[in-house]
């Protein structure tokens, strides 16, 4: 697995690769993409410790939706409006996300204090096992700059798409 603190430049060392990839599969979504993205993250995440990682939970806060805000709230027996002033305020794009980084909810060992009721958007990251994968392309290129298994589905993608030019 790749050490997260040479991520940044190695994404950044590739990001115009992963872009021109990127700008092909969305142009083209070929019709084998979710699967064959499917089959890479679940061989990336059979061999992958998040927990060894956590640079999701140390540098970005998800999207908080309201049912899981809701969830978290009734756990800690809040009221839902001071678990949001507690924890969250309203981003650019109108999404509730943490006042900061890292997570408040993150332990030092790494480990998720709520990850049983954890926000959807922690559930499903890096979220390159959703269907309509071609939807999530920028995304996953930010991704890429974050999470070690994220960067390597990508390099994995590209094996198959530019290397084994499937694409052509």
């Amino acid at each position: 697995m790749i050490a997260v603190k040479d991520l940044p430049k190695m994404a950044k060392k590739k990001e115009a690769e992963t872009q021109k990839l990127f700008i092909k599969l969305k142009k083209n979504r070929p019709a084998d993409l979710d699967n064959t993205v499917h089959e890479i993250h679940d061989a990336v995440f059979a061999e992958t410790d998040c927990t060894t990682c956590a640079n999701c939970c140390k540098t970005t806060s998800p999207i908080f939706k309201m049912r899981d805000i809701e969830r978290i709230a009734k756990h800690y027996k809040m009221k839902t409006n001071d678990f949001i002033t507690q924890y969250l305020h309203l981003d650019a794009d109108h999404d509730y996300v943490l006042h900061t980084a890292p997570c408040s909810f993150l332990e030092e060992d790494n480990l998720c204090r709520i990850y049983d009721i954890r926000p959807d958007a922690c559930r499903e990251y890096p979220h390159t096992d959703r269907k309509k994968f071609y939807q999530l392309l920028d995304l996953t290129l930010e991704n890429t700059f974050i999470c070690p298994a994220a960067y390597e589905i990508t390099e994995k993608l590209k094996a198959v798409y530019i290397k084994g030019q499937k694409m052509d």
